[in-house]
C-alpha cells in the first residue's frame, strides 16, 4: 500500500475525531454545583486555641446559633467584645446587663435571624474555658435566659469513645 492510500484508509475509518464539548461543560457545571452544595459543612463555632473546651461523648453536631465566647479575660457575643470578666461579674446581681443588652440588640446576621424567631426557639451556645468558675457560668446562663434565649447549650469537643479491650479496630 502506498502512503497516500494508507492516509486515505485511516481517514475513512476514523472519520476525523472531534470532542463533544458542550456535554462536557454541562457535566462539569453540574459537578461544581454539587460539590459547592455539599461542602457547605462549615464549623458553626469559632476556632480558638486560647480556650480549652471541655470534652464530651455527645454525637450531636452544633446548630447554628448565637455564640457567647468566654475567655479568661473577656466575654464576646458573635465575635464582638461585651466587656472584661472582672468588671462584668463583680457585684451581687445574677444578670450581667451588658451581656443581656448585647444579646437583645440584633447587630449581626445570626442575631437578627435569632431575634425574628419565637422566644421558645431562640438558641445560644456558650463557648467557655473548661476552668471557668461555676459562678461566672451561672451568671452568663442567667443573662442568656433574661435576654429570652430559652435553649442554652455548652460547646464541647467531641471525644472518641474508648473501645473494649478485645475489640478490633
Amino acid at each position: 500500500m502506498t502512503p497516500y492510500r494508507i492516509k486515505r484508509h485511516r481517514k475513512r475509518l476514523h472519520g476525523g475525531s472531534h470532542y463533544a464539548l458542550v456535554p462536557f461543560i454541562d457535566m462539569m457545571t453540574i459537578l461544581v454545583v454539587f460539590l459547592l452544595a455539599h461542602t457547605a459543612d462549615v464549623d458553626l463555632l469559632p476556632n480558638t486555641r486560647s480556650i480549652p473546651i471541655p470534652q464530651s461523648l455527645s454525637q450531636q453536631p452544633p446548630h447554628p446559633s448565637v455564640v457567647v465566647m468566654v475567655t479568661s479575660r473577656s466575654i464576646y457575643v458573635d465575635g464582638r467584645l461585651v466587656g472584661r470578666i472582672g468588671d462584668l461579674v463583680a457585684g451581687p446581681d445574677p444578670v450581667i446587663e451588658p451581656l443581656k443588652a448585647a444579646l437583645s440588640a440584633p447587630d449581626d446576621g445570626t442575631l437578627i435571624a435569632t431575634a425574628k424567631q419565637a422566644p421558645a426557639k431562640r438558641e445560644v451556645t456558650i463557648m467557655g474555658d473548661k476552668h471557668m468558675p461555676y459562678s461566672v457560668l451561672k451568671k452568663i446562663m442567667m443573662s442568656c435566659s433574661a435576654a429570652d434565649y430559652d435553649k442554652v447549650s455548652l460547646a464541647v469537643v467531641q471525644r472518641e469513645r474508648a473501645q473494649p479491650q478485645g475489640a478490633a479496630t
